[in-house]
């Protein structure tokens, strides 16, 4: 018999026939040792992952993840998503401090007046595309001159966050001084009388926008901005009960800051954590040292301060603390430096009564017994810190 004839030869149907054991068949050796014969075609799943079943969460949450650019395209796949795009939740960020797409990546660059044109006019693009969708803020973050009285900063501000979400917003970066991406010749200086009028106009707006704010952004956490020190202010300060990490920056130059008052702000926001601090005190206020107290207050960072002097600490759960003694060319004599420096309390019995967690200052961590035993390393620090007549041989302030 050829080759060609056997292959074609098939074996017998018959039930009494005895041909190989049939796939799958359990009483066939191969299976009670469990080997598998060999499968065919793997079956093919859905062509595509069924997306608009999954609830309305799940979309949401998928879609959280995308960035604003990504969800307007998205927005242009179907009149589903074009809708889901339009949930208030899905618009959590107003950032009017970025660049814009003409100049995406380029943090820190000079423009001139016409890009600074184009700015401002993405910027109102932006706020309508914000307000359109209803957005639900979590972050804003804005530079504008409150005091500008052509451009209207304050009011497009104020119109803009009437117009969306704020009851949710735990994050504000507000700089009101100054207008981001501004040439620095746009507006030319005055003199100094009109620079006081621009000041007073800054402030007053910022006050009007601060008081919305404590009604429509009570349980704001985090906090950036320049301040004015005025009661007013701290007194609304103090309303944001929620208040975990407050970063407060200088106004004015001649904007001096009175004892009483940082010590009140500090004493009245229970949950603060973290506390940064730049304060300029100006020459008029040479001698005035100020007292901090907080219950919960675990990080401070004075280091950016100018002529900032403790005279009472009661911090007992502070762990960080950052301060420098800057030099301001101010030279006295001898003797009215003596008389304004054994006025201050030393820096270093301040920590000792009043810092009791204290574990790192100025990126020196201290050793476990340094409330009674001074050393080298912790001297020179001190050195660089504290304006008591012991640690200053020389008046440069």
């Amino acid at each position: 018999m050829s080759c060609r004839q056997r292959k074609l030869q098939r074996p017998d149907p018959s039930p009494g026939a005895q041909g190989p054991p049939q796939t799958g068949d359990p009483s066939s050796p191969d299976a009670a040792v469990g080997t598998c014969a060999p499968r065919g075609p793997r079956a093919k799943g859905p062509a595509t992952f069924p997306f608009n079943q999954l609830p309305i969460d799940c979309q949401l949450h998928v879609f959280s993840f995308l960035s604003e650019v990504e969800k307007c395209t998205a927005a242009l796949v179907c009149s589903g998503w074009s809708r889901l795009m339009r949930t208030p939740r899905l618009w959590r960020v107003a950032d009017f401090m970025r660049l814009g797409a003409f100049l995406s990546g380029m943090d820190g660059v000079v423009v001139s007046v016409r890009e600074f044109e184009r700015w401002k006019e993405w910027v109102h693009q932006y706020a309508y595309h914000l307000s359109a969708r209803g957005a639900s803020l979590l972050l804003l973050r804005a530079s504008f001159d409150l005091g500008d009285q052509r451009t209207k900063w304050a009011d497009f501000l104020l119109n803009f966050l009437e117009s969306v979400h704020c009851g949710e917003l735990k994050e504000l970066e507000l700089n009101w001084t100054l207008t981001h991406l501004e040439p620095l010749d746009f507006y030319p200086p005055g003199s100094m009388a009109q620079i006081c009028l621009a000041k007073t106009d800054q402030f007053n707006s910022f006050q009007t926008l601060f008081e919305r704010l404590t009604r429509w952004s009570p349980k704001l956490s985090r906090m950036k901005l320049p301040f004015d020190w005025s009661e007013h202010s701290v007194a609304l300060l103090t309303q944001f009960q929620h208040l975990s990490t407050l970063e407060l920056n200088y106004f004015w130059v001649f904007k001096g800051v009175q004892p009483e008052t940082m010590q009140q702000l500090t004493r009245s926001l229970p949950n603060l954590k973290a506390l940064i601090l730049q304060v300029l005190v100006p020459v008029k206020d040479l001698g005035v040292s100020y007292p901090l107290e907080s219950k919960s207050l675990e990080f401070l960072d004075v280091s950016q301060s100018r002529g900032l002097v403790f005279s009472h600490l009661d911090l007992p759960a502070l762990r960080e603390l950052r301060v420098k003694k800057t030099i301001r060319g101010i030279i006295l004599n001898r003797r009215t430096r003596v008389a304004l420096q054994t006025r201050w309390s030393c820096l270093y019995d301040l920590l000792r009564v009043g810092t009791p967690k204290l574990q790192l200052f100025n990126s020196h961590r201290l050793r476990p017994h340094w409330q009674t035993q001074a050393y080298l390393e912790l001297s020179e620090v001190l050195l660089q810190s504290c304006y008591c007549i012991q640690h200053t041989d020389t008046w440069l302030l």
